[in-house]
């Protein structure tokens, strides 16, 4: 069996005294690991830290074998590391795909946005938005993707003011009645009032969340919930990586 392709490095941790198992993300192959022989040197160490983009082939000789992987430099992205809150990010989305993907499961859409994700990260430009759309793709992705562009109940387009946490539809105030009480306020847009991007975030949380339950049977990644307390703190602040387009408009197509 063997792969070859271009791919971002999402986990990488030491196997014995000089080999490391990496973990990347490749767009037509979904994720693959292997162990690098040499991969703890100096050098091929720097070259595959989480974020950075490789030239990888993949071979083993089952289909279901660890397999080896050799690698060599495409882009790094050095951004990521220069930055607390890109780094916060970079733990996230790496935690996330770690976290709920199956190894070899292709999924183009995820990964043509995880790269530009990353792009934006490392080149410090406005990305909180991003981050978002790239949360609610991941649930689209696996199944819990949210319907946020006309209420459930009465097909209406406007005034969509709540979610409903088991469905992930929208509602307006008409269409939720006496069930108001119990469905999610629908964030406002990110450029909107203080606390938009605070209640975003709690919104993609809390599908997240299901995900853990019926879908993954682990708790969603701590490295998440770190993220969203840092880009709530930085709105607070006045000083937050992007605005923009929210839950409503940037939502999975």
């Amino acid at each position: 069996m063997e792969w070859a392709g271009e791919a971002s490095v999402i986990a990488r941790r030491r196997h014995g005294e000089h080999a490391v198992i990496l973990t990347v993300l490749t767009r037509d192959a979904g994720l693959i690991r292997g162990i690098v022989p040499g991969g703890a040197s100096p050098r091929r160490a720097a070259m595959s830290q989480p974020g950075s983009r490789l030239a990888v082939r993949w071979r083993a000789r089952l289909d279901d074998q660890l397999g080896g992987l050799t690698i060599e430099p495409v882009r790094a992205r050095p951004g990521l590391m220069a930055d607390g809150l890109a780094l916060a990010g970079l733990n996230a989305v790496t935690a996330l795909i770690a976290w709920a993907l199956p190894d070899r499961d292709p999924h183009p859409r995820l990964s043509d946005a995880t790269e530009a994700l990353l792009d934006a990260m490392d080149a410090g430009a406005g990305w909180a938005d991003d981050y978002l759309r790239w949360e609610l793709l991941l649930l689209d992705e696996l199944g819990f993707g949210l319907s946020l562009d006309r209420c459930a109940v009465t097909g209406a387009r406007a005034g969509l003011a709540y979610v409903s946490p088991r469905t992930g539809h929208a509602v307006t105030a008409e269409g939720a009645g006496a069930w108001a009480a119990r469905l999610i306020p629908l964030p406002a847009p990110l450029n909107g009032p203080a606390g938009g991007m605070a209640e975003a975030l709690a919104l993609s949380g809390h599908f997240l969340g299901r995900v853990a339950e019926s879908h993954v049977g682990r708790p969603v990644p701590a490295a998440r919930s770190r993220l969203a307390a840092r880009l709530g703190k930085r709105l607070l602040h006045g000083n937050i990586p992007g605005s923009g387009a929210g839950p409503r408009s940037g939502g999975p197509p």
